[in-house]
């Protein structure tokens, strides 16, 4: 295998042409000759079409992606996007996150949780011009006034309540768009591997490559009988979406084109120098700092009940996700001096700008970043000590009561009517995922650093302050006894409160909520006005820097906000670090490798039974690396050992530009069929939230015909297979 190694190292391209671009959609007739080269057949107009076939097909999940693969609703995501999913279905008793879960008919699928939704993108409409004409100059007046006109434009949008619509800012405000989606509000579970597939490898592989994770689940949407979005019945009926993918059985091979489409969340590739500065140096050691600890709790906790352990194992697997990444970036920032490069960039940029605008606007922007930082610092430990879910519940409901005294349409985003139904949704969701105990320990964790600081503030400190006879611990045992905030019912109760019902009453929880309101008020006041601000000065440079790229030629897109978009590239390796290339698929052969009977590396036995059957049925491929094949059979006889190349690819590499939100994308080939799901980054690539670097930046694929493999030589997942529309080459 290490001559296999060294073919496919001769062969790899380099990655010759820079993949970088998260696009919107509207742009791909713009890079349609990018998409060519890279054997992207699909019309790139046919792509900027949203209500056509693949993009019809893809939908967001608010915080991951999926795509619908039958014509029964039937959508496939990633494990790790629907582990809440899962676990709000398991228990004690029925483990679904340790055992998996297939439902053998439709009868049979749960719902997913009061929280979950699909969201399809159906429409995308510049309204620059109505956000930003004629606004007021003074900065509190100006961000409320682009607030009343983004209220104004979603209301006119969701006209009808089965859509959900926004107004989202592109180009640090430059831009904006407003974007309308169908919700479909009955999400169920259809089909989860277990963890230790799912999830194989756990936090010890996460960003890091070769992997071999099954990192994928399959929901359905359900909507009322009249063909419209309905909250949970039994009597729903599966949605029959416009269209759905294709799944291309014969998958990619090393060299092919491919693109993804998905909802990336956030990237700072046009911020400055000293933004990224502040987030090396304070920012995300002082996050990493906190995921870790209170990791550290839950587990040990976890430890000892199985049921707690199940309640927060969403909790703790996206904390530890984020906990690695920030490490990545912090060690990405390093090992290449992201912050040297990009002063290198600012200072040509600089120079440029010399002769095409205002310097001083510049000084101007920074003195406002340096401004925010310090905001942001002083309020960092004051925020998180008020972490509880039962706090963070009674402020957001007294919030509420508050903002219910206003018109609708005056009330702040999060507390209209349109907001209702998810406001209570999650209130009922707490109950999945909290417990007293949990709780408590975490809150005081973050009291207690927040009582170290300096920057403190005077309610909060007398809210906190302890009896004598007391410690803290036995003090907020008292908060928890005398709560009723505890109770589902009574949660939802407060909603229909007057702000005079939560002042007089006696709940603890309510009463530090009262106590921090017009704290917490003047906190956001101050924060819009330096919003007002920015709102001025960071569109400006950003015309500049737009203008700045085009005469480089350098790719033109606005930094990822959770809006669709698509990227392309091609399935290739990389040169990870000296002498070390990694190639861009592994095999079955790697999960049996990797085994130890020890969890992460717990493959359950049903996969390490059917790897050594042999079993791998028409999901096999013998020409992963066909040019590298052809390489070595003239070097060597093939038929001594064909087993070098015969095998179930379980993951791939790609150069596709991807971030988190993105988990769950579907991958297609250059005729738009579904090869793969994207589901992480390699560890040298994290840093490409800032800066993207061709030549190592990689994104890591479920390959589909593992997820094929998967159901039908394991799970025997027949009912699935026969809804699904599969192709080959």
């Amino acid at each position: 295998m290490r001559n296999l190694v060294a073919a496919a190292l001769v062969l790899s391209s380099g990655v010759a042409l820079a993949d970088e671009g998260q696009w919107q959609p509207y742009q791909m007739p713009s890079i349609a000759d990018k998409l060519k080269a890279r054997g992207i057949d699909i019309p790139a107009e046919q792509l900027a079409d949203l209500s056509r076939y693949p993009m019809n097909a893809v939908v967001g999940l608010g915080y991951c992606t999926a795509s619908f693969v039958s014509p029964q609703g039937l959508a496939v995501t990633n494990h790790h996007c629907a582990f809440r999913a899962i676990q709000y279905n398991s228990s004690k008793e029925k483990n679904y996150l340790a055992d998996g879960f297939l439902a053998t008919s439709m009868d049979k699928e749960p719902s997913a949780g009061p929280n979950e939704r699909l969201y399809v993108t159906e429409a995308v409409t510049d309204v620059s011009a109505q956000i930003r004409d004629a606004l007021p100059e003074e900065p509190l007046a100006r961000v409320e006034a682009i607030e009343n006109r983004q209220k104004a434009l979603i209301k006119e949008c969701e006209s009808d309540d089965n859509y959900r619509c926004s107004v989202r800012s592109f180009h640090n405000g430059l831009e904006y768009y407003l974007i309308k989606q169908l919700m479909i509000r009955d999400v169920r579970l259809v089909y989860a591997p277990p963890e230790s597939v799912g999830g194989y490898g756990g936090d010890i592989d996460n960003y890091e490559y070769p992997r071999h994770s099954g990192d994928f689940t399959f929901l359905r949407a359900y909507v009322g009988k009249d063909g419209k979005p309905a909250p949970y019945a039994e009597d729903n009926v599966p949605y029959q979406p416009k269209s759905f993918l294709k799944i291309n059985a014969s998958g990619v091979k090393a060299g092919d084109g491919v693109f993804a489409a998905g909802y990336p969340g956030s990237t700072s590739r046009y911020r400055l120098t000293t933004e990224l500065e502040f987030a090396s140096d304070w920012l995300y050691p002082t996050q990493a700092k906190r995921f870790q600890a209170r990791i550290d709790t839950i587990e040990a906790m976890g430890a000892a009940d199985t049921e707690l352990a199940i309640k927060y194992a969403g909790t703790v697997a996206g904390m530890a996700n984020r906990m690695k990444k920030l490490n990545g970036l912090l060690d990405g920032f390093k090992a290449t001096d992201i912050a040297a490069i990009k002063q290198q960039r600012e200072d040509a940029f600089m120079t440029w700008y010399a002769s095409h605008g205002d310097a001083k606007q510049m000084d101007e922007l920074k003195a406002l970043i340096k401004e925010g930082q310090t905001q942001y610092q002083t309020t960092y430990y004051f925020n998180n000590a008020q972490s509880s879910d039962l706090l963070t519940a009674a402020n957001s409901l007294y919030r509420l009561a508050k903002e219910k005294q206003k018109a609708d349409a005056d009330r702040e985003l999060g507390y209209q009517e349109r907001d209702m139904k998810m406001f209570a949704d999650r209130l009922k969701r707490i109950d999945s995922s909290f417990d007293v105990k949990v709780d408590k320990v975490l809150w005081q964790a973050d009291i207690e650093e927040y009582l170290g600081q300096n920057q403190r503030v005077d309610v909060l400190d007398k809210m906190l302050t302890v009896k004598e006879g007391q410690d803290l611990s036995s003090m907020l045992d008292g908060l928890y006894a005398a709560t009723g905030l505890t109770d589902q019912a009574t949660r939802l109760g407060w909603m229909d409160k007057t702000p005079a019902d939560f002042e007089a009453s006696d709940d603890p929880f309510i009463k530090l909520a009262v106590a921090l309101y017009d704290t917490r008020m003047a906190q956001e006041k101050a924060e819009k006005t330096l919003d007002g601000k920015l709102s001025i000065a960071r569109p400006a440079m950003m015309q500049a820097v737009i203008a700045y790229n085009k005469d480089k030629g350098w790719p033109v897109y606005p930094d990822a906000n959770g809006t669709l978009r698509i990227t392309y590239g091609m399935v290739d390796g990389y040169q990870s670090r000296d002498a070390l290339y990694k190639q861009p698929f592994t095999r079955l052969e790697g999960i049996v490798a990797k085994h130890t009977g020890v969890e992460p590396f717990n493959a359950p036995q049903k996969v390490l039974d059917a790897i050594k059957r042999g079993d791998m049925g028409k999901h096999n491929v013998d020409d992963l690396y066909p040019d590298a094949r052809s390489f070595m059979c003239k070097l060597f006889s093939c038929l001594d050992k064909p087993e070098a190349f015969n095998s179930v690819p379980v993951n791939f590499l790609s150069s596709v530009d991807t971030t988190g939100g993105n988990s769950g994308s579907p991958v297609f080939n250059g005729r738009g069929e579904l090869v793969g799901l994207n589901f992480d980054s390699t560890y040298e690539a994290i840093t490409k939230d800032w800066f993207f670097n061709p030549e190592i930046t990689r994104a890591v694929h479920v390959d589909v015909r593992y997820i094929l493999w998967m159901m039908d030589k394991v799970d025997n997942a027949q009912n699935l297979l026969q809804e699904l529309t599969l192709v080959t080459n």
